[in-house]
């Protein structure tokens, strides 16, 4: 693992350094969506944790206090969702430094934590993560853009193809 990274929450101008490191490694989102970001940080709808090595962005994650997902939504199980770690400093313990970080914060509010993840090859190094960290899927089945897909039917694999899983404390 890096001895250097720091976690740390969502910081005012955090918004612009996020966007341009993100962009800077190829994982681009858009500055609506960081501006989202921010504003759902100052009213308390999201938690934003920032991984920073030799104080370069390394990564982030959010967990959203109220899930898209209804079944956590009524659950009032929060969710940790769009987690990214830039490529070059995958595989150095990044990505469990935020999830442990991230779980501190989501159990401190309750006993049970979500996440969805994807379900190509892009998603395998995840889904590897998530299963040994102790997620289990929540007996669902796959949601195609927060629905369940239908046995029989098509749907598209993309990013709104999801598996959702839970972590009890």
């Amino acid at each position: 693992m890096e001895t250097n990274v720091v976690i740390r929450r969502w910081q005012d101008g955090d918004a612009e350094f996020v966007y341009e490191a993100l962009e800077r490694h190829g994982i681009g989102k858009p500055k609506t969506y960081l501006e989202r970001c921010r504003t759902e940080n100052e009213s308390g709808g999201r938690i934003t944790l920032v991984a920073e090595c030799g104080g370069q962005f390394a990564g982030w994650l959010h967990l959203l206090a109220v899930s898209k997902y209804a079944p956590f939504a009524e659950r009032s199980i929060p969710e940790i969702n769009n987690f990214d770690v830039v490529p070059s400093l995958r595989r150095r313990g990044i990505g469990n430094a935020l999830m442990d970080a991230v779980e501190s914060v989501a159990f401190e509010r309750g006993d049970i934590v979500g996440i969805g993840v994807g379900l190509y090859a892009d998603y395998g190094s995840a889904q590897r993560m998530y299963a040994k960290r102790g997620y289990i899927p929540d007996g669902r089945g796959l949601m195609y853009a927060n629905e369940p897909v239908i046995p029989g039917g098509t749907v598209r694999v993309d990013d709104d193809l999801v598996l959702y899983m839970t972590k009890r404390r």
